[in-house]
């Protein structure tokens, strides 16, 4: 892979991630119901997409050392 191909999956990555931070809060939000299982799922839910968020953007830096490697 060359320079620029890393550059794009290092932003790729980072939108991701930020998306995945405003996913998970949509989510949570949205599918939230009156009992309380369903609210307990909304929250687990939420959650579980909110932990990509880390590792999406450990990849971008991942990916943005790699394209300077590659200079």
């Amino acid at each position: 892979m060359n320079s620029k191909q890393f550059k794009l999956l290092s932003a790729i990555c980072f939108y991701l991630g930020f998306a995945s931070i405003l996913g998970s809060i949509a989510i949570w939000f949205s599918t939230g119901g009156t009992t309380p299982e369903s609210l307990a799922h909304a929250e687990r839910f939420g959650i579980f997409v909110g932990l990509w968020a880390p590792t999406f953007l450990i990849l971008s830096n991942r990916f943005d050392r790699f394209a300077d490697r590659a200079n």
